[in-house]
């Protein structure tokens, strides 16, 4: 299964290369181009479309800082990108409540991160998160829900520990081992 052609790897590549050289009007395509996944990220983390607006801007900025490190060999463009939209996202939830999410909206979280897609253009949309999503799917359970509990509730390995009951070195290795396979995974799909 290709994501992308080579030829949208390049041209968003350039686009990163024109950011750091501080081009302007490859910095507006770069917004225009990615601002949609990058929105619509913030606010499935968020929750909260003027946090999500704020999110969106910061990471804007983080990806203007960082272009000059970007490495098309290790992933996407939209991959980088969703990566530090995730990070920034959950930085600003964290930063708002003084306690991680609990109780039953983490459980929604998780049941909405765990469940297949709902439709084919919501699959094409996010085909990158769908596609790191069907690779949770392949964990164990308990791997998945660790990773979920971390990466999307945005928990501390002794939260995660926790939530499931578990001793905080098996939530780490649960952490740790789930993120592992999943990025195994994207990578062997990014080499195709």
């Amino acid at each position: 299964m290709h994501l992308y052609s080579r030829t949208d790897r390049a041209a968003d590549a350039a686009l990163v290369d024109g950011l750091a050289l501080d081009d302007e009007q490859a910095a507006a395509a770069f917004v225009r181009r990615f601002q949609g996944p990058v929105f619509g990220l913030a606010l499935s983390i968020t929750r909260d479309p003027a946090l999500a607006e704020d999110v969106s801007q910061e990471v804007f900025v983080r990806a203007w800082r960082a272009a000059a490190s970007y490495d098309v060999r290790r992933a996407s463009v939209l991959t980088w990108l969703l990566t530090i939209t995730r990070n920034a996202a959950i930085d600003a939830v964290r930063m708002r409540r003084a306690t991680p999410t609990e109780g039953e909206e983490l459980e929604q979280i998780l049941a909405e991160t765990m469940r297949p897609p709902e439709t084919e253009a919501t699959a094409l949309r996010n085909l990158e998160r769908e596609l790191a999503v069907r690779h949770l799917r392949e964990l164990p359970p308990e791997q998945a829900r660790a990773v979920v509990l971390a990466v999307i509730g945005g928990c501390t390995a002794l939260e995660v520990s926790r939530h499931e009951g578990i001793p905080l070195g098996t939530a780490k290795t649960r952490i740790r081992t789930g993120l592992r396979r999943v990025r195994q995974q994207l990578k062997e799909v990014h080499r195709d």
